[in-house]
């Protein structure tokens, strides 16, 4: 292996030209052309009928809903969709496709030509041209049992055809040019952005870990931007934010060290590896007129009636980036504010605090600091903990209404936490309301001057620097159940 050049020097002597393929598991209860249910977690090879194991004489019936949410991710791509398309055989034998052939969609998608505006990190848009959305169905999983998990070296494979007939949806960009040094950060905020476009439409689950959202990244390099595009590899299945992002970098060094050396690059498939994140030679890589693509014979053509799909247009929700411009001019945040709430998984957490009567600012407080540590330390996502947003917007009423202050606020939520009811209920029981009565406080007051009579003397004499040792004992004396401010107003009236 030649050694890598620098990603630096590398971006600054070819153009990166990128295109991504992302394959989105589609939420139906049943697979893509029948019955099975489309479960992830049941035992292997239970959620099969003979379609699903392509067994003579077994024929397919389309899933309704599976059209209708490749129709929602269309339109929420800008796209166009077809009067008329139509499946067609895709032809590769592997153990995996049971029918050593995919039923897919080849030159008739059933969507094409849209476009997805991206949003960086600094804000910068980059507008990702999408060449089509197809609906297809997906493969098996194959298991290689001994060595190191990968088919060299295992001693014997498993497949599982649990997953094989899984409704997917294949959104294939054009060449995505012009975005220079900034490749890796692009591939991985498109993939992000029509991740929560996923999730904002109902149409999958799109957790990554479980593989509903897999990204094949193709990458080629080339002198300069007018010239022609070089070879393309392509690394297959990466399926976190991260690993899209390294996938890309490493492809850049390893092609511009294949071609500093006067080698050709090989278009291929290429595996990523976690561990080193690095890319691996997978097999050669196949064009169209290899998988002898000819028409589904057993499927009719769709033709979307136009009234259904402007129903389906007009159903669909507000799209997260525009979701997330309106929110952030209404609560008043920063665009880092924003960015670190979308990031933390808060954002629809935060909506519904603020809808529920909390301000913005404080809702985000709450939400980006004291849960967000409680979350880490316990391991969780935020929305696991044992809170809901009803509740923080009532804990931030008792704080503004002055019955309690925040570091009292603090051991209501410590409360609410542990099951021990709403925050008025853990107020009333652990007696953790301010002390608004003069009368108690102006006793521990005085107690506490006579038990310091030095640091009294000081502050009447108009020394206000040791002020905050008798506010402390105070608070100490009160379990923090006095309000500082008017302590310091009767330490001041004693001693006037």
């Amino acid at each position: 292996m030649t050694a890598l050049v620098d990603y630096d020097d590398a971006i600054a002597r070819f153009d990166p030209v990128l295109g991504i393929e992302v394959h989105v598991e589609l939420g139906t209860a049943t697979k893509m052309f029948d019955a099975a249910p489309a479960h992830f977690g049941a035992q292997p090879n239970s959620a099969v009928t003979p379609v699903s194991l392509g067994l003579p004489g077994a024929l397919p019936v389309v899933n309704g809903t599976a059209v209708e949410y490749a129709i929602r991710i269309g339109l929420a791509l800008n796209c166009q969709i077809a009067e008329n398309c139509r499946f067609a055989r895709k032809n590769y034998f592997y153990p995996d496709v049971p029918k050593n052939f995919q039923t897919s969609q080849y030159d008739e998608p059933i969507a094409f030509e849209g476009y997805l505006d991206v949003e960086l990190e600094d804000g910068e848009i980059v507008r990702v041209e999408i060449e089509r959305a197809h609906m297809e169905e997906d493969a098996g999983k194959n298991t290689h049992v001994g060595g190191s998990g990968r088919i060299h070296g295992a001693s014997h494979s498993l497949v599982d055809y649990n997953r094989a007939g899984i409704p997917l949806v294949e959104i294939v960009t054009k060449p995505i040019t012009g975005v220079g040094a900034r490749a890796p950060e692009v591939a991985r905020a498109y993939v992000s952005a029509l991740r929560d476009i996923f999730r904002t439409l109902g149409v999958s689950e799109a957790k990554m870990e479980r593989g509903n959202v897999r990204a094949d990244v193709n990458l080629s390099l080339r002198p300069t931007p007018d010239a022609a595009l070089g070879t393309r590899t392509e690394t297959k299945n990466v399926n976190s934010f991260r690993s899209i992002e390294r996938a890309v970098r490493y492809e850049v060094s390893r092609q511009a060290a294949v071609l500093d050396a006067g080698d050709a690059v090989v278009q291929e498939t290429r595996h990523f590896h976690e561990d080193t994140g690095s890319t691996s030679s997978g097999r050669v890589k196949s064009d169209a007129d290899d998988y002898r693509y000819f028409p589904e014979p057993d499927l009719v053509p769709l033709a979307p009636p136009r009234e259904w799909i402007e129903e389906i247009r007009a159903s669909l929700p507000e799209m997260p980036a525009l979701r997330r411009r309106r929110l952030r001019a209404e609560w008043g945040y920063s665009e880092e504010e924003m960015r670190d709430a979308v990031n933390a998984g808060a954002l629809d957490l935060i909506e519904s605090t603020v809808a529920a009567g909390a301000p913005a600012s404080a809702a985000r407080k709450w939400w980006m600091g004291e849960l967000a540590r409680t979350a880490k330390t316990s391991d969780v996502e935020l929305a696991e903990l044992n809170v809901t947003p009803e509740q923080i917007a009532q804990l931030q009423a008792l704080v503004d209404s002055g019955r309690v202050n925040d570091k009292l606020a603090r051991q209501v939520l410590e409360g609410v936490l542990a099951g021990e009811g709403s925050p008025e209920e853990v107020v009333t029981a652990r007696g953790l309301e301010v002390v608004s009565d003069d009368g108690p406080l102006l006793e521990v007051i005085d107690a506490t001057l006579a038990a310091q009579p030095d640091i009294a003397e000081k502050i009447k004499s108009g020394n206000m620097g040791p002020m905050g040792v008798i506010i402390g004992a105070v608070m100490k004396a009160t379990r923090g159940q006095a309000d500082a401010g008017r302590v310091r107003e009767l330490v001041q009236e004693r001693l006037s």
